[in-house]
């Protein structure tokens, strides 16, 4: 049966796990995530689908099951799972994809890598996808399309399929046009998204930028625009933007653009930080640090994340402040991006020597200025470490949004804690009452850490109630809903099924 709803994302939206010698397929580990609520849309039509990939030996292999049957919580529907070599998903995701697009998409122009790009095998996978879109969709059928490893899909889906309704969000930072077009492919890229019914990006500027981009290659009209809603520009932060478009034009087409910041699921937080185990261990990690106060920061091991910066900075705070010697702890937590890649294994080698040099620097017998953890920490235990944490510092060079910092918001039960977070963070444009600083300024940083930790105690409770109201309020469900009012409206349908769980 033909699928109202097609999802087309790169990740399989299950764990795929062997059991007394038999695939099982079950649900992902932490129910805070993008996927389950992605799949929670599927109750809103009545059949659905989901594009993957699957590496695959030989993928010209009979046996290999193409497409199977998911029977979970959030219902019946379609998994295809596209075959993809090892040789194609080096060079179309970690690649060109990584150290080609990444790069450009978080400013980073100096880090842009070209030679080793095959365009062709980039072609070739996304034609894949957009054929098993095609196959899956029903006429006049929603195909929802994410991220930009897949910035070909909607153009050739429009091909394959004129009759559907094409959105597409796109969950990292879209740059400024001077930096967009240093990609050899922009054209293309641009002409494939403007295929699209609806275009999607976390913030205004994102919105901004992407329009920016396309109005400087190819004859794009922006025929209606508004105002920033005020919650979206409460305060001046480097990605402000005071108005946004709404609707373009192209080659006879309208696409809607639209700003939706994506939220973590708040109740499922609460429900964790208020468990009585998750006290007890946010109470022992207190007591280990005795009368210290805790400076968290949690993040992948990337570039884009600042966590050299932060050490650096804290070295600093150590020099300036000897005061604090004894007194204050940094818990890093930096989890390797992806072990495959040697930008990343550098990355981590530089936080793990620096760390050591600050620990021998400044440590003592009973104390020791920086734990460095470098694995995965289970989500309940992470919340526990966000309820014992003093401050939490969030400082992304660039980040498209950032949800640890919801997640630290969230877990704060106590309505208690301090937030530093990044200009650069998508999450800035709505997170005012954290305390924002500019990760490019020495001057700045320093500065806020050290406020953060001297803050009285009322300051902290009122920044932390206004940050609390914000991130319940936009919340996964605010984003689940604002994304279904853009895909249904595209489509020119009314749904009377059940809302987003």
């Amino acid at each position: 049966m033909p699928s109202d709803l097609v999802i087309v994302y790169h990740r399989q939206p299950y764990e795929e796990v062997e059991v007394d010698g038999r695939t099982v397929f079950r649900e992902n580990k932490s129910p805070n995530g993008i996927v389950p609520t992605l799949k929670s849309f599927f109750g809103r039509f009545d059949k659905g689908a989901w594009v993957a990939w699957k590496q695959a030996d030989d993928p010209a292999n009979p046996d290999f099951d193409r497409v199977v049957e998911i029977d979970d919580a959030y219902g019946r529907y379609t998994v295809s799972r596209l075959p993809l070599t090892a040789d194609q998903v080096s060079s179309f995701y970690h690649v060109t994809s990584k150290e080609a697009f990444w790069p450009i998409l978080h400013s980073f122009k100096e880090r842009y890598n070209y030679d080793p790009v095959d365009w062709p095998t980039f072609r070739e996978v996304n034609w894949a996808f957009a054929e098993a879109a095609a196959a899956e969709a029903a006429e006049g059928a929603v195909v929802w399309v994410h991220d930009y490893n897949l910035w070909l899909v909607p153009g050739y889906l429009r091909t394959l399929r004129p009759d559907v309704k094409i959105s597409f969000f796109h969950h990292t930072p879209f740059p400024s046009a001077d930096m967009f077009n240093v990609l050899p492919w922009r054209k293309e890229i641009l002409e494939s998204l403007l295929a699209c019914d609806v275009v999607g990006f976390h913030i205004p500027r994102y919105v901004s930028n992407f329009v920016s981009a396309a109005q400087s290659l190819l004859d794009v009209e922006v025929t209606a625009r508004q105002k920033v809603e005020p919650e979206f520009a409460a305060e001046i932060t480097a990605l402000s933007e005071r108005s946004v478009p709404t609707t373009l034009t192209y080659e006879g087409r309208t696409i809607a653009v639209q700003a939706s910041p994506v939220g973590v699921d708040v109740d499922y937080i609460d429900a964790i930080a208020r468990r009585e185990e998750t006290a007890r261990r946010a109470a022992e990690i207190r007591a280990d640090l005795g009368q210290a106060k805790m400076l968290l920061s949690v993040g992948r091991t990337d570039y884009t994340k600042g966590g050299i910066d932060q050490l650096l900075s804290y070295e600093r705070l150590l020099e300036s402040r000897p005061d604090l010697r004894g007194r204050v702890r940094l818990m890093h937590v930096s989890v390797p991006a992806n072990r495959n890649m040697t930008v990343y294994e550098n990355i981590q080698s530089d936080l793990e020597q620096m760390a050591g040099r600050i620990n021998g620097r400044f440590g003592s017998f009973d104390w020791q200025p920086i734990t460095l953890i470098s694995r995965a920490i289970p989500f309940a235990d992470l919340v526990a470490y966000y309820r014992a944490a003093d401050v939490a510092w969030i400082t992304p060079l660039a980040d498209g949004m950032n949800l640890v910092c919801k997640e630290f918001v969230a877990s704060r039960v106590d309505h208690d804690g301090v937030l530093v977070l990044s200009e650069f963070a998508g999450a800035a444009v709505e997170m005012g009452s954290a305390l924002l600083t500019n990760p490019f300024s020495n001057r700045s940083m320093d500065s806020a850490i050290s406020q953060a930790l001297d803050m009285a105690p009322a300051e902290r409770r009122d920044r932390m109630a206004a940050l609390r109201d914000v991130v319940r309020r936009h919340d996964i469900r605010f984003w689940a809903e604002h994304q279904m009012q853009a895909l249904t409206g595209a489509a020119g349908i009314e749904l009377s099924h059940r809302p987003a769980a």
